[in-house]
C-alpha cells in the first residue's frame, strides 16, 4: 500500500532542494506553511510538485518550467533574493532583513493557460 504524502515529505523536499542550490527556504513559518499546503495540494490533484503562485495548465509537460523549483527561480534568486513564489530565499537576503516583494513574472506570455 501506497504512503500519502504529508506536508513534513512536502517541506523534507523543499529543503532539499534549497541545500542543493545554496538557498534557505522562507523563515516565516506561517508563508512558509502556506506555501507547502499548496505545493501538497497540486502534488495531490496533478502527481508533481507545481508551484502554487502560478496559472498551471494541469498538464505535466506544459508545466514543467514551473514545477518546483521552478526554472526561473534561479534568475529570480540572483536578481532579487529570492524566488517568485519566495519559497526560497539567499541567506543574504534573510540576513538584511528585508520582506520578500512581488516581482515580475519571468514565465513567457505563450506558456500561460488559454
Amino acid at each position: 500500500m501506497k504512503r500519502s504524502l504529508t506536508l513534513q515529505d512536502v517541506r523534507t523536499f523543499t529543503e532539499k532542494a534549497a541545500a542543493k542550490k545554496g538557498w534557505v527556504l522562507n523563515p516565516d513559518d506561517e508563508f512558509l506553511t502556506t506555501i507547502l499546503e499548496g505545493l501538497l495540494g497540486n502534488f495531490q490533484n496533478l502527481g508533481y510538485y507545481q508551484c502554487p503562485c502560478r496559472i498551471s495548465w494541469d498538464d505535466r509537460k506544459k508545466d514543467r518550467d514551473i514545477m518546483c523549483p521552478c526554472a526561473y527561480s534561479p534568475a529570480d534568486i540572483e536578481e532579487y533574493g529570492h524566488c517568485f513564489c519566495a519559497l526560497f530565499l539567499t541567506q543574504d537576503f534573510v540576513d538584511s532583513g528585508k520582506e520578500p516583494n512581488s516581482i515580475p513574472e519571468r514565465r513567457p506570455d505563450e506558456l500561460f493557460p488559454e
